[in-house]
């Protein structure tokens, strides 16, 4: 293959291929779809960050290296004669075809709100009979991503607070109910209820909990290793601080970090 010819699908496929042929790639010629779960994920969470901070020649790249896990895994399936690359793409047009019909055949939609509802109701006649509208959620999503999304397809069948006050009346409650906990079982449940909530609030504020999240930790982070450096050049350790001190120098350092 010539270098010129890398920039096209097939040769992405012919590569993957080839790592995988019998005198390609050890490492590559002994991957499994399980052994490449972990690769996946992690992808998956640096093309979030790509996207989080607003990036797009590094969003390329993430998608890139997000790609060939796919073409990877129909690669692995291929040779085991699943099903082939071409399966997986016909597979997804097929999908989007069939919850589009505002756009692929007669039916007329007045907004975004209308195309959700009737997506939910194509998605539904694809469930079998006794199907949860919720089980089809992968276990393994992140525990707060995972509370968001049941929610929202909970929300889609309008099962949800009237309005944004009911929810933070709510937080409120489940705050009061924490305090009130005299047992770590019952702190434990009452954290998670408060966690659930806040995971509602997120939603209907359209922010997704992860990212916000992961945003304030770096946060943190950036604020505590100036608090470190600081004390390095001054000569003293956080240790020696007082509270008064150390409160003290964390505002200096949210003066000083950028985020």
């Amino acid at each position: 293959m010539h270098p010129e010819d890398a920039d096209s699908f097939s040769a992405l496929k012919h590569i993957i291929a080839r790592l995988r042929a019998a005198d390609g790639c050890p490492w590559d010629r002994e991957q499994t779809h399980a052994s490449l779960k972990a690769n996946l994920v992690e992808e998956c969470y640096e093309v979030v960050e790509a996207i989080d901070e607003e990036d797009p020649k590094k969003l390329c790249q993430e998608l890139g290296d997000l790609l060939m896990q796919i073409v990877l895994h129909a690669q692995i399936a291929a040779e085991a004669q699943e099903f082939e690359m071409e399966d997986v793409a016909r597979s997804i047009s097929d999908k989007l075809i069939h919850r589009h019909p505002h756009i692929f055949g007669q039916l007329k939609v007045k907004d975004a709100r209308e195309v959700t509802l009737n997506w939910e109701a194509l998605k539904r006649e694809e469930r079998p009979a006794d199907g949860s509208l919720v089980a089809s959620l992968p276990q393994q999503m992140p525990t707060l991503a995972y509370s968001q999304a049941i929610q929202r397809r909970a929300a889609r069948v309008g099962f949800d607070w009237e309005n944004l006050e009911g929810v933070l009346e709510k937080l409120v409650e489940e705050v009061e109910e924490l305090k009130e906990a005299t047992t770590q079982q019952q702190r434990t449940r009452e954290f998670g209820d408060l966690l659930f909530t806040l995971a509602n609030i997120a939603r209907r504020l359209d922010i997704d909990l992860e990212v916000a999240l992961s945003r304030a930790n770096r946060r943190f982070q950036e604020r505590f290793n100036h608090m470190e450096k600081v004390c390095q050049e001054r000569g003293v350790s956080l240790e020696s601080l007082s509270p008064e001190e150390l409160n003290a120098l964390w505002e200096e350092a949210k003066r000083q970090t950028k985020s």
